[in-house]
């Protein structure tokens, strides 16, 4: 049975997959034309258009799905209306590495994440481990290269 649980994301996330649904959206009739025309060409058993055509109609439908099915979950939440003591979805967070060197990640929902710019999934190990800790507090993260330590320096919400 399919899980109902709220996808969270921030409001720039929801926006980017309303827009990737639309871009999909327009492309189906585009797709059917293609398959039309792979048609027209005769013998389909050895037709590479027309495959090509159907196989990329059933990724585009399975990625409408997909994308449908996080909107239709979608949790928006601003970081900005966020407030406290503690490291929460959203937050903005500065730790400190074993060499006092200062690295910051915002924790942000599935679809948004990119670590080159900071941004960590809420269920990558980094976040977990973030998840719940203050200002002082110390963090624990295993990675394939061992384990890492940090000291939670500053939280933001912005």
């Amino acid at each position: 049975m399919a899980t109902m649980d709220k996808v969270p994301m921030l409001a720039e996330g929801y926006e980017r997959l309303t827009t990737d649904l639309k871009a999909l959206r327009e492309e189906r009739p585009k797709i059917v034309d293609a398959i039309e025309e792979a048609r027209a060409h005769g013998d389909l058993s050895e037709n590479a258009e027309y495959h090509a055509a159907k196989e990329r109609q059933g990724q585009v439908e399975a990625m409408i799905g997909d994308i449908e099915g996080k909107i239709s979950r979608a949790q928006i939440i601003d970081p900005k209306s966020l407030s406290g003591d503690r490291i929460v979805f959203g937050s903005t967070v500065t730790l400190l590495d074993d060499h006092d060197k200062p690295v910051k990640y915002q924790i942000v929902g599935e679809t948004e994440a990119d670590a080159t710019q900071g941004r960590i999934s809420y269920s990558s190990p980094m976040a977990r481990a973030m998840i719940g800790k203050q200002v002082e507090d110390e963090i624990e993260v295993t990675v394939p290269s061992g384990d890492k330590f940090y000291l939670v320096q500053k939280i933001e919400f912005i």
